[in-house]
Protein backbone atom coordinates (compact mmCIF):
# COMPACT_ATOMS: atom_id res chain seq x y z
CA UNK A 1 0.00 0.00 0.00
CA UNK A 2 1.02 3.29 -0.61
CA UNK A 3 2.56 5.76 1.99
CA UNK A 4 2.89 9.20 2.01
CA UNK A 5 6.17 11.03 1.24
CA UNK A 6 7.16 14.34 0.92
CA UNK A 7 8.60 15.66 -2.52
CA UNK A 8 11.31 18.05 -2.38
CA UNK A 9 10.35 20.96 -4.76
CA UNK A 10 12.80 23.44 -6.43
CA UNK A 11 12.07 27.33 -5.41
CA UNK A 12 9.84 28.82 -7.72
CA UNK A 13 11.17 32.21 -8.47
CA UNK A 14 14.79 31.93 -8.65
CA UNK A 15 13.20 29.04 -11.86
CA UNK A 16 11.63 31.83 -13.40
CA UNK A 17 14.67 34.38 -12.95
CA UNK A 18 16.60 31.04 -15.04
CA UNK A 19 13.69 30.48 -17.44
CA UNK A 20 13.89 34.17 -18.42
CA UNK A 21 17.62 34.66 -18.64
CA UNK A 22 17.91 31.32 -21.03
CA UNK A 23 15.44 32.75 -23.64
CA UNK A 24 17.52 35.96 -24.12
CA UNK A 25 20.78 33.50 -24.04
CA UNK A 26 19.10 31.18 -26.60
CA UNK A 27 18.39 34.10 -29.02
CA UNK A 28 22.12 35.45 -28.58
CA UNK A 29 23.49 31.83 -29.68
CA UNK A 30 21.02 31.12 -32.45
CA UNK A 31 22.08 34.65 -33.89
CA UNK A 32 25.36 33.89 -33.40
CA UNK A 33 24.79 30.42 -34.81
CA UNK A 34 23.36 31.82 -38.07
CA UNK A 35 25.87 34.27 -38.98
CA UNK A 36 28.74 31.05 -38.60
CA UNK A 37 26.51 29.35 -40.51
CA UNK A 38 26.20 26.76 -37.75
CA UNK A 39 23.52 23.61 -38.25
CA UNK A 40 23.89 22.53 -34.64
CA UNK A 41 24.29 25.26 -33.10
CA UNK A 42 20.94 26.57 -34.93
CA UNK A 43 19.04 23.29 -33.76
CA UNK A 44 20.55 23.38 -30.34
CA UNK A 45 19.40 26.54 -29.75
CA UNK A 46 15.93 25.82 -31.12
CA UNK A 47 15.59 22.93 -28.79
CA UNK A 48 17.39 24.74 -25.92
CA UNK A 49 14.43 27.50 -26.37
CA UNK A 50 11.54 24.64 -26.83
CA UNK A 51 12.57 22.74 -23.62
CA UNK A 52 12.59 26.11 -21.51
CA UNK A 53 8.99 27.33 -22.65
CA UNK A 54 7.88 23.51 -21.62
CA UNK A 55 9.22 24.22 -18.38
CA UNK A 56 7.12 27.01 -17.64
CA UNK A 57 4.64 24.31 -16.86
CA UNK A 58 6.14 23.15 -13.93
CA UNK A 59 5.15 26.35 -11.36
CA UNK A 60 3.23 25.33 -8.66
CA UNK A 61 1.34 27.11 -5.90
CA UNK A 62 0.65 25.64 -2.83
CA UNK A 63 -1.41 27.51 -0.71
CA UNK A 64 -2.04 26.96 3.10
CA UNK A 65 -3.24 23.59 4.58
CA UNK A 66 -3.08 22.44 1.12
CA UNK A 67 -1.20 19.79 -0.78
CA UNK A 68 -0.26 18.29 -3.90
CA UNK A 69 -0.09 15.04 -5.23
CA UNK A 70 2.81 14.34 -7.98
CA UNK A 71 2.78 11.72 -10.33
CA UNK A 72 5.01 11.25 -13.33
CA UNK A 73 4.14 8.74 -15.69
CA UNK A 74 1.57 7.07 -13.28
CA UNK A 75 4.08 6.64 -10.84
CA UNK A 76 3.83 8.39 -7.45
CA UNK A 77 6.67 10.63 -6.48
CA UNK A 78 5.76 12.67 -3.52
CA UNK A 79 3.69 15.06 -1.97
CA UNK A 80 4.10 18.90 -1.50
CA UNK A 81 2.88 20.21 1.77
CA UNK A 82 5.31 23.21 2.50
CA UNK A 83 3.08 27.13 1.57
CA UNK A 84 4.86 28.83 -0.96
CA UNK A 85 5.83 29.00 -5.13
CA UNK A 86 7.37 25.93 -5.91
CA UNK A 87 8.46 23.97 -9.90
CA UNK A 88 8.85 20.24 -10.27
CA UNK A 89 8.82 17.90 -13.07
CA UNK A 90 6.92 19.88 -16.25
CA UNK A 91 5.74 16.33 -17.28
CA UNK A 92 4.62 15.41 -13.82
CA UNK A 93 0.42 15.46 -12.98
CA UNK A 94 0.01 17.32 -10.29
CA UNK A 95 -3.76 16.38 -8.01
CA UNK A 96 -4.45 19.12 -5.59
CA UNK A 97 -5.72 17.74 -1.91
CA UNK A 98 -7.22 20.02 0.65
CA UNK A 99 -5.90 19.62 4.28
CA UNK A 100 -8.57 21.58 6.02
CA UNK A 101 -10.67 20.73 8.64
CA UNK A 102 -14.65 19.86 6.81
CA UNK A 103 -17.68 19.13 7.52
CA UNK A 104 -21.05 17.69 6.66
CA UNK A 105 -24.41 17.32 7.81
CA UNK A 106 -26.06 13.57 6.67
CA UNK A 107 -29.72 12.91 5.65
CA UNK A 108 -31.92 12.14 8.11
CA UNK A 109 -32.18 8.46 8.32
CA UNK A 110 -34.87 6.30 9.19
CA UNK A 111 -33.69 3.37 10.81
CA UNK A 112 -35.26 0.64 13.84
CA UNK A 113 -33.35 1.03 17.15
CA UNK A 114 -32.18 -1.97 19.26
CA UNK A 115 -36.01 -2.64 20.28
CA UNK A 116 -37.25 -2.21 16.83
CA UNK A 117 -39.17 1.00 16.92
CA UNK A 118 -38.54 3.19 13.59
CA UNK A 119 -36.83 6.01 14.31
CA UNK A 120 -35.19 8.78 12.46
CA UNK A 121 -31.68 9.85 12.81
CA UNK A 122 -28.99 12.16 11.26
CA UNK A 123 -25.38 13.49 12.60
CA UNK A 124 -22.52 15.65 12.02
CA UNK A 125 -19.48 14.50 10.90
CA UNK A 126 -16.05 16.90 10.89
CA UNK A 127 -13.02 15.33 9.13
CA UNK A 128 -9.91 15.79 7.70
CA UNK A 129 -7.43 14.23 5.34
CA UNK A 130 -3.94 13.55 7.31
CA UNK A 131 -2.60 10.78 4.40
CA UNK A 132 -2.85 12.33 0.97
CA UNK A 133 -1.38 9.13 -0.51
CA UNK A 134 -4.10 7.38 0.93
CA UNK A 135 -6.64 9.77 -0.64
CA UNK A 136 -5.96 9.69 -3.72
CA UNK A 137 -4.99 6.27 -4.49
CA UNK A 138 -6.89 4.12 -2.03
CA UNK A 139 -10.56 5.15 -2.94
CA UNK A 140 -11.74 6.54 -6.08
CA UNK A 141 -13.48 9.73 -4.48
CA UNK A 142 -12.64 10.00 -0.71
CA UNK A 143 -14.91 12.86 -0.32
CA UNK A 144 -17.81 10.66 -0.87
CA UNK A 145 -16.35 7.41 0.32
CA UNK A 146 -16.50 9.65 3.94
CA UNK A 147 -20.40 10.49 3.15
CA UNK A 148 -21.34 6.98 2.63
CA UNK A 149 -19.54 5.42 5.14
CA UNK A 150 -20.29 7.59 7.92
CA UNK A 151 -24.04 6.92 7.22
CA UNK A 152 -23.42 3.72 7.30
CA UNK A 153 -22.05 4.04 10.38
CA UNK A 154 -25.03 5.96 11.80
CA UNK A 155 -27.25 3.12 10.49
CA UNK A 156 -24.83 0.51 12.17
CA UNK A 157 -24.81 2.36 15.59
CA UNK A 158 -28.77 3.44 15.92
CA UNK A 159 -29.73 -0.51 15.59
CA UNK A 160 -27.33 -1.17 18.30
CA UNK A 161 -28.54 0.78 21.44
CA UNK A 162 -32.45 1.62 22.10
CA UNK A 163 -33.74 4.97 22.18
CA UNK A 164 -34.41 5.10 25.78
CA UNK A 165 -33.19 3.33 28.46
CA UNK A 166 -35.11 0.73 30.62
CA UNK A 167 -33.19 -0.24 32.78
CA UNK A 168 -30.81 1.46 35.22
CA UNK A 169 -27.21 1.87 33.74
CA UNK A 170 -28.31 1.18 30.27
CA UNK A 171 -27.34 3.32 27.21
CA UNK A 172 -29.64 5.02 25.17
CA UNK A 173 -29.47 7.02 22.03
CA UNK A 174 -31.47 10.11 23.80
CA UNK A 175 -29.73 9.91 27.13
CA UNK A 176 -26.42 8.98 26.62
CA UNK A 177 -25.03 11.67 24.45
CA UNK A 178 -21.81 11.73 25.28
CA UNK A 179 -20.80 7.94 24.76
CA UNK A 180 -23.00 7.39 21.96
CA UNK A 181 -20.95 10.80 20.22
CA UNK A 182 -17.48 8.82 21.35
CA UNK A 183 -18.32 5.65 19.73
CA UNK A 184 -20.07 7.25 16.68
CA UNK A 185 -16.61 8.74 15.79
CA UNK A 186 -14.65 5.35 16.57
CA UNK A 187 -17.15 3.66 14.25
CA UNK A 188 -16.58 6.20 10.94
CA UNK A 189 -12.97 6.78 11.75
CA UNK A 190 -12.86 3.05 11.67
CA UNK A 191 -14.13 2.63 8.35
CA UNK A 192 -12.62 5.90 6.84
CA UNK A 193 -8.85 4.96 8.14
CA UNK A 194 -7.69 2.98 5.07
CA UNK A 195 -8.50 6.54 3.21
CA UNK A 196 -6.40 8.50 4.71
CA UNK A 197 -8.57 10.51 6.69
CA UNK A 198 -8.94 11.63 10.66
CA UNK A 199 -12.55 12.27 12.48
CA UNK A 200 -12.38 15.06 15.08
CA UNK A 201 -15.56 14.87 15.80
CA UNK A 202 -19.40 13.48 15.09
CA UNK A 203 -22.78 14.01 17.16
CA UNK A 204 -25.96 13.17 16.48
CA UNK A 205 -27.82 16.52 15.39
CA UNK A 206 -31.46 14.81 15.28
CA UNK A 207 -32.99 12.64 17.00
CA UNK A 208 -37.08 11.18 17.13
CA UNK A 209 -39.19 8.85 16.44
CA UNK A 210 -40.71 7.91 13.09
CA UNK A 211 -43.76 10.04 12.52
CA UNK A 212 -46.19 6.60 12.35
CA UNK A 213 -45.30 5.86 16.29
CA UNK A 214 -44.36 9.29 17.50
CA UNK A 215 -47.91 9.88 19.44
CA UNK A 216 -47.54 6.39 20.86
CA UNK A 217 -44.57 6.58 21.97
CA UNK A 218 -45.14 10.58 23.31
CA UNK A 219 -48.14 8.98 25.43
CA UNK A 220 -45.57 6.23 26.73
CA UNK A 221 -43.03 8.77 27.79
CA UNK A 222 -45.54 10.58 29.52
CA UNK A 223 -46.69 7.40 31.38
CA UNK A 224 -43.38 7.09 32.53
CA UNK A 225 -42.84 10.36 33.91
CA UNK A 226 -45.95 10.22 35.80
CA UNK A 227 -45.06 6.77 37.42
CA UNK A 228 -41.64 8.40 38.60
CA UNK A 229 -42.99 11.04 40.21
CA UNK A 230 -45.74 9.08 41.54
CA UNK A 231 -42.75 7.12 42.99
CA UNK A 232 -41.48 10.24 44.23
CA UNK A 233 -44.37 11.04 46.06
CA UNK A 234 -44.77 7.69 48.17
CA UNK A 235 -41.47 8.02 49.15
CA UNK A 236 -42.29 11.28 50.49
CA UNK A 237 -45.46 10.54 52.09
CA UNK A 238 -43.92 7.56 53.71
CA UNK A 239 -41.47 9.12 55.48
CA UNK A 240 -43.46 12.01 56.23
CA UNK A 241 -45.93 9.60 58.10
CA UNK A 242 -43.16 8.05 59.77
CA UNK A 243 -41.81 11.30 60.69
CA UNK A 244 -45.31 12.43 62.39
CA UNK A 245 -45.68 9.21 64.01
CA UNK A 246 -42.75 9.56 65.81
CA UNK A 247 -43.00 13.00 66.83
CA UNK A 248 -46.25 12.47 68.28
CA UNK A 249 -44.71 9.43 70.09
CA UNK A 250 -41.64 11.37 71.70
CA UNK A 251 -43.35 14.27 72.49
CA UNK A 252 -46.51 12.22 74.12
CA UNK A 253 -48.68 14.25 71.85
CA UNK A 254 -51.20 11.20 71.83
CA UNK A 255 -51.36 7.09 72.43
CA UNK A 256 -52.54 5.62 69.47
CA UNK A 257 -52.31 1.74 69.35
CA UNK A 258 -52.05 -0.29 66.41
CA UNK A 259 -55.86 0.25 64.68
CA UNK A 260 -55.64 3.81 64.79
CA UNK A 261 -52.12 3.95 63.85
CA UNK A 262 -53.00 1.91 60.93
CA UNK A 263 -55.83 4.50 60.62
CA UNK A 264 -53.77 7.68 60.60
CA UNK A 265 -51.24 6.34 57.88
CA UNK A 266 -53.84 5.22 55.24
CA UNK A 267 -55.30 9.28 55.78
CA UNK A 268 -51.95 11.10 55.51
CA UNK A 269 -51.24 8.66 52.82
CA UNK A 270 -54.56 9.64 51.22
CA UNK A 271 -53.84 13.75 51.91
CA UNK A 272 -50.27 13.42 50.51
CA UNK A 273 -50.49 11.07 47.93
CA UNK A 274 -53.66 12.60 46.22
CA UNK A 275 -53.87 14.76 43.30
CA UNK A 276 -56.43 16.98 44.56
CA UNK A 277 -56.45 18.97 47.41
CA UNK A 278 -58.02 17.30 50.56
CA UNK A 279 -61.41 18.31 51.89
CA UNK A 280 -61.24 18.54 56.08
CA UNK A 281 -63.88 16.78 58.10
CA UNK A 282 -64.46 17.94 61.74
CA UNK A 283 -64.30 15.16 63.99
CA UNK A 284 -66.83 16.66 66.81
CA UNK A 285 -66.85 12.85 68.85
CA UNK A 286 -64.88 11.30 70.73
CA UNK A 287 -61.60 9.41 69.57
CA UNK A 288 -63.70 6.16 69.12
CA UNK A 289 -66.73 7.64 67.29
Amino acid sequence: MLQEKELKALPGWPMVALLLIVPIATVYAFIWSVNAESVYGIVAAIVVFIIDIGCLGGFAVINPNEAKVVLLFGVYKGTIKLPGFWWVNPFTRRRRVSLRVRNFESSKLKVNDQDGNPIEIASVIVWRVIETAEAVFHVDDYEHYVHVQSESAVRTLATSYPYDAHLEGQMSLRMSVSEISHKLRDEIQERVGKAGVEVIEARITHLAYAPEIASVMLRRQQAQAIIAARQKIVEGAVGMVEMALEMLSSKHVVELDEERKASMVSNLLVVLCSDRDAQPIVNAGTLYQ
